[in-house]
C-alpha cells in the first residue's frame, strides 16, 4: 500500500475541491468533534500572511497548472506527513469510503492555506502555529514528534485538544495559551478536513449524495419525444 504522502494530489483537482468547499459551509463532523464552538479568533490580512505581488485573477479551473504557476504551496515534508496523519485520524477508512489521508485531503488543506485570499490567510496562520505547537506538546509529553507517536498517544492528544468544554475558564498561563492554540488548530484543521473530504466523489457517496443520476423510479419520457430526439 502506498504512503498517503508518497504522491501529491493533482493541483487542478485540489483547486476544484477548494472552490466547492468555499462555496458551501465547511462540514463539521469527524472522529474528534467539538462539544462547543468558541468565538472565532481574529484573522490576519493578506499583507500580514504573504509577501510579494498580488495574486492576479482567480484560477481557471479548466486549465492544468504547473507546480508554482498558481501560488507556492506551504507544507514542507514533515508538515505534510503530520497533516496526512491527522487527516486519517479525523476521518479514518471504513466500509463505506477510504480515509481522508487516502484521498490526499492533506494536499487540499495545503492548497487551501496557501491560497492568497483573506479567509485562507487566517487559516494559514492557525494551521502553521498549530503544527508547531502540536510537535512541541508531543515532545514535552512523550519525547517524540507527533508523527512518531504510537496510535494510542495520537488519540490521547487529539481527544484532549479537539474537545472544548463550554464552561472552561480561560487559563492566562503559557500552558493555557498553548492549549488554546491547539484547540483553535484542531477546530480549523478538522473543519478543513471534513470540507475537503465531503467535496470528493467518495465523500459525497459516503453521505448518500447521488447527484445528477437517473433514478430507476424516474418516469420514462413520452415515446414521441424520444423518437423526435432519436433516442427511441
Amino acid at each position: 500500500m502506498k504512503s498517503p504522502f508518497s504522491e501529491r494530489l493533482d493541483r487542478r483537482t485540489a483547486i476544484k475541491w477548494m472552490s466547492t468547499a468555499a462555496a458551501s459551509s465547511l462540514l463539521k463532523p469527524g472522529a474528534f468533534a467539538l462539544e462547543s464552538t468558541p468565538a472565532a479568533e481574529p484573522g490576519v490580512t493578506i499583507a500580514e500572511a504573504f509577501d510579494g505581488p498580488g495574486y492576479g485573477t482567480d484560477p481557471d479551473l479548466l486549465k492544468v497548472y504547473a507546480p508554482g504557476e498558481l501560488w507556492p504551496l506551504t507544507f514542507d515534508a514533515h508538515q505534510r506527513q503530520t497533516a496526512a496523519l491527522l487527516c486519517g485520524l479525523i476521518i479514518p477508512a471504513d466500509e463505506h469510503s477510504p480515509s481522508a489521508s487516502d484521498l490526499k485531503i492533506h494536499d487540499f488543506v495545503d492548497e487551501w492555506i496557501s491560497a492568497p485570499y483573506p479567509q485562507q490567510a487566517g487559516d494559514r496562520k492557525i494551521v502553521l502555529e498549530g503544527l508547531v505547537q502540536l510537535d512541541a506538546t508531543s515532545e514535552t509529553r512523550f519525547g517524540k514528534k507527533f508523527v512518531d507517536l504510537k496510535s494510542m498517544q495520537h488519540t490521547e492528544l487529539c481527544n484532549e485538544f479537539a474537545i472544548v468544554k463550554p464552561d472552561a475558564v480561560p487559563d492566562p498561563s503559557e500552558a493555557g495559551k498553548s492549549t488554546r492554540t491547539l484547540q483553535r488548530f484542531f477546530r480549523t484543521f478538522r473543519n478543513l478536513t471534513a470540507g475537503g473530504f465531503y467535496t470528493t466523489p467518495e465523500g459525497m457517496m459516503d453521505v448518500g449524495y447521488t447527484g445528477n443520476v437517473v433514478l430507476a423510479t424516474q418516469p420514462k419520457p413520452p415515446a414521441d419525444l424520444l423518437a423526435k430526439l432519436g433516442l427511441d
